[in-house]
């Protein structure tokens, strides 16, 4: 019986291909809307993810000021002796990181370029977990003296020296001349939009003499060691800090310590509730593709009202239409949803490379999807076919 009421019911759609297609078209858009949605937030997800991981794992961030972001409150900046005493007094701290950036122009012979030049020490590379492609890291004696040497990240060598080999070469920063020694790995952009490889590293005494003309710290980066509890960490570097700026009990701290794992979890909270939001109102669409079914097929059970009328005076049951009709709607339902799951791949692919996000395709929300589109049928499929079961044969054989 049901293979019978499938056979009618694909004659049926083959017998009509505009209307079926139109009718399809509503669930078409909405599961392809609803899976790549779902698969753009996971791969925003996901870039967020890199993006903090490529910063560094196991990381506690220390800057002026109370909180991060826009609503964040200014502090006093650092200064060396703060991060030599986390070095020194904080347990389970593997390296320790003190940075200082300022923007400036990138010269070399005809060619310039803005970049931003950071000032570190032996640590960095280390927290950072960032390597060199080209040439060496700083020795200990240039960091020491201060010497006029520099580091460069992927944008400034293509900017700069194009094809030409930088190791050696001088470049111009402000005040500043001096020797490339290392290229860093390219990183690429960040999550943000923000280029990462757009760097020059000087060492820290450098950037205090030559750029800086202070001995401020914008930011302390500490590595943890595997297995070592953060929050004791975090705790005994606010105390730390705590009594070195002379904050009282009951003062709020004029700094944050933030750990790169609760940032992680911040963000990727936030695009997962952003993803959630998304595919709900491309869900929306799901049902307006259900109510054009139902109408599709309230029209359909009108017109063939006299062949409905003939099935049921030959013997045909109740059941038998109202399950020719459901299996109908679900057919048209269920081949909306496999045109949808293709289309959206498709865009997936699409939005994936255009937007520089990873290509994360999901397929428990995929098979989701398409139970839905089923669903949908079932539903809004339901009225019409009870309406087409529920016919009286005589009523039936007289319409014209």
């Amino acid at each position: 019986m049901f293979w019978n009421a499938l056979i009618l019911a694909t004659r049926s759609i083959l017998r009509n291909k505009t209307r079926s297609f139109l009718t399809v078209l509503g669930i078409v858009i909405g599961v392809a809307a609803v899976i790549a949605m779902v698969n753009l937030g996971r791969g925003a997800t996901e870039a967020v993810t890199q993006q903090i991981e490529s910063l560094g794992t196991n990381l506690l961030v220390v800057i002026p000021g109370q909180g991060l972001g826009p609503n964040s409150t200014g502090g006093a900046p650092f200064d060396t002796g703060d991060a030599e005493s986390i070095r020194q007094q904080a347990s389970g701290v593997e390296a320790v990181s003190p940075t200082a950036s300022k923007g400036a122009v990138a010269i070399y012979g005809n060619e310039n370029w803005s970049t931003t030049v950071t000032g570190i020490d032996a640590g960095y590379l280390t927290v950072s977990e960032w390597d060199i492609v080209r040439g060496r890291n700083f020795s200990e004696g240039e960091l020491r003296a201060g010497n006029a040497v520099c580091i460069i990240g992927e944008s400034i060598r293509r900017e700069l020296f194009g094809r030409l080999d930088p190791l050696n070469e001088r470049i111009r920063l402000g005040r500043l001349s001096c020797t490339v020694v290392g290229q860093l790995e390219e990183k690429g952009q960040s999550s943000f939009g923000q280029d990462q490889d757009n760097i020059v590293l000087v060492p820290l005494r450098t950037f205090h003499r030559r750029i800086s003309g202070d001995n401020n710290i914008q930011r302390i980066t500490v590595a943890m060691r595997d297995g070592v509890s953060g929050a004791r960490v975090q705790a005994e570097i606010e105390g730390l800090m705590r009594d070195r700026r002379r904050i009282s009990a009951g003062e709020e701290n004029d700094f944050t310590v933030q750990d790169t794992k609760e940032i992680m979890n911040m963000l990727t909270s936030t695009t997962n509730v952003l993803t959630a939001l998304l595919g709900a109102v491309a869900a929306v669409s799901l049902l307006v593709g259900g109510i054009g079914i139902m109408n599709i097929m309230l029209v359909s059970v009108t017109e063939r009202t006299r062949e409905i009328g003939i099935r049921l005076a030959i013997g045909a049951l109740e059941r038998d239409v109202l399950l020719q009709f459901l299996v109908e709607a679900v057919v048209l339902s269920s081949l909306g949803g496999v045109v949808g799951i293709v289309l959206a791949l498709v865009a997936s692919i699409a939005l994936a490379d255009l937007l520089q996000v990873p290509l994360v395709i999901d397929f428990a929300i995929i098979l989701l999807a398409f139970l839905f589109s089923a669903a949908v049928g079932i539903v809004f499929g339901y009225f019409p076919a009870r309406r087409a079961a529920t016919l009286n044969p005589i009523e039936a054989l007289r319409h014209e």
